[in-house]
């Protein structure tokens, strides 16, 4: 049985992220939705569709939802149709499907493609134990597959709801090449019949993602490799259907710098927390595109760029190891491209309450190049506008050797020209001879407290009027 479909690469591509709302935007689904937003868009006329799988309603929350949409929309990503752009395939909230999905099972129940399954959690479970204990690796043993009517009336009168199994075919081998690993295989006896409606009448994962997959025109399913077992199952239930499957890849997972599974143990997860954080969209998405993904493209890349960039033949089966010390190197790549609206808009956090827009900006272009994340900028917002506190030993030992008539000549020259830095330096050296580095050390220690930092020529300027000339008389 090859139920492999006919490969479109190179032809407009529909792709969709398909995420269940039941918490954050995974570092790892934020991934696998940026990949398919590229393959959709690598060529011309591709569609990327959001779908939130919610039929878990216990767990399924709209307050997840709202943000997961939020998340995506920060890291730049856009889709063609999803719920909140629903178009003639929608609805794109699964949850909103149940009649679409009714007609569905009922042509599976005309085909005898399907049957009710009376058996408890606990009957489940003893059975799946007993089969590991004969080393036999678990699967339904079918004990509802052949009940007569009789006996399935027998069960539902004693007031057991069943769940839905698909009926598995016996001595098939399900054949398919995936666009990541290649030829895969898989004897349907080894794969058991299986749940695709709960006992609650809702429809299961396994059958819901791939029908709508179908119905939607998806083309490319490329999702997480701990996906690719079910990938047999549902080209069964659109076999069934008669319904087209699509071509499936399977992405390899995102691991911590140990190499074990990504976790809260490696620091931050989350699309949010990183947000949170200060991190920049364009920072992570130029991470991401290279967690699994090689490419020849080396330098800093807009989405646009990434899309035509994308190869997914270059996708990776090793897991790929998530450095946040990478990320960082991207993050001071794309706050250094930051505009000075957009440097404003990312620093207001920490700005001093009050700052007009022309002191904000002078103050951001001087700290720009030494920041990765908003945070930085504290040190530099209480030492530009607040009150220099006691020097370090290193910064005083600068300031004594300087002496007190070296100061004389900086103060009264920042009295006559403000913070001035090339009006200060050259009355300095007219007054003392000094020059290099015996001329700023003590000048930036006296101005700033360190002996390093931004350039001090823009950071003298947005010092408030008169606190360059305050600072230097100190030590007249």
């Amino acid at each position: 049985m090859d139920t492999s479909p006919a490969e479109t690469f190179g032809q407009p591509q529909t792709t969709r992220f398909a995420p269940s709302p039941t918490g954050e935007l995974h570092l790892g689904n934020a991934r696998t939705a940026l990949f398919n937003y590229l393959l959709a868009h690598h060529g011309a006329g591709g569609r990327f569709l959001l779908r939130i799988e919610d039929t878990d309603a216990e767990r399924s929350k709209d307050q997840h939802t709202a943000a997961l949409i939020e998340d995506l929309k920060w890291l730049g990503m856009r889709w063609e149709a999803g719920p909140d752009r629903e178009d003639a395939r929608g609805p794109y909230r699964q949850s909103q499907r149940l009649e679409f999905y009714a007609r569905y099972f009922a042509e599976l129940e005309k085909r005898n493609a399907v049957y009710p399954c009376y058996c408890t959690p606990l009957e489940l479970e003893a059975s799946r134990r007993a089969q590991l204990a004969s080393g036999r690796p678990p699967r339904y043993a079918g004990t509802c597959r052949d009940l007569s009517p009789e006996q399935r009336q027998t069960k539902a009168q004693a007031g057991l709801k069943p769940t839905t199994r698909f009926r598995v075919p016996l001595g098939r081998r399900i054949e398919f090449v995936d666009f990541v690993h290649g030829s895969q295989s898989f004897l349907s006896d080894d794969i058991g019949d299986f749940v695709v409606r709960r006992a609650d009448g809702t429809a299961a994962f396994f059958f819901c993602n791939a029908v709508d997959d179908a119905d939607m025109g998806v083309t490319h399913v490329l999702r997480g490799e701990d996906h690719l077992t079910n990938t047999p199952r549902q080209l069964m239930i659109l076999e069934a259907l008669g319904l087209r499957a699509p071509s499936y890849g399977h992405v390899s997972l995102i691991v911590g710098s140990d190499g074990s599974p990504l976790s809260k143990r490696h620091g931050a997860t989350s699309v949010r927390e990183y947000r949170e954080r200060g991190y920049l969209p364009q920072a992570m998405t130029n991470h991401l595109f290279r967690l699994g993904h090689s490419t020849p493209e080396h330098g800093f890349l807009s989405l646009e760029e990434m899309a035509r960039a994308f190869d997914s033949t270059h996708l990776g089966r090793s897991p790929a190891r998530f450095d946040e010390q990478q990320l960082h190197v991207w993050q001071k790549e794309a706050a250094h491209r930051l505009s000075p609206e957009e440097a404003l808009r990312w620093l207001d956090p920490v700005l001093p309450k009050g700052l007009g827009p022309a002191a904000a900006h002078t103050f951001i272009a001087a700290v720009l190049p030494n920041l990765v994340l908003p945070e930085d900028a504290r040190t530099w917002v209480d030492i530009v506008f607040g009150d220099l506190p006691a020097l370090p030993a290193a910064e005083q030992q600068l300031v004594q050797e300087a002496g007190k008539s070296y100061f004389a000549a900086a103060a009264e020259a920042a009295s006559a020209h403000g913070n001035d830095l090339p009006a200060i330096a050259n009355a300095v050296r007219a007054a003392t001879g000094k020059k290099g580095a015996a001329l700023y050390m003590p000048l930036r220690a006296a101005l700033t407290g360190v002996a390093h930092g931004p350039e001090l020529a823009p950071l003298l300027k947005a010092m408030p009027p008169g606190k360059a000339r305050e600072r230097l008389a100190r030590f007249a």
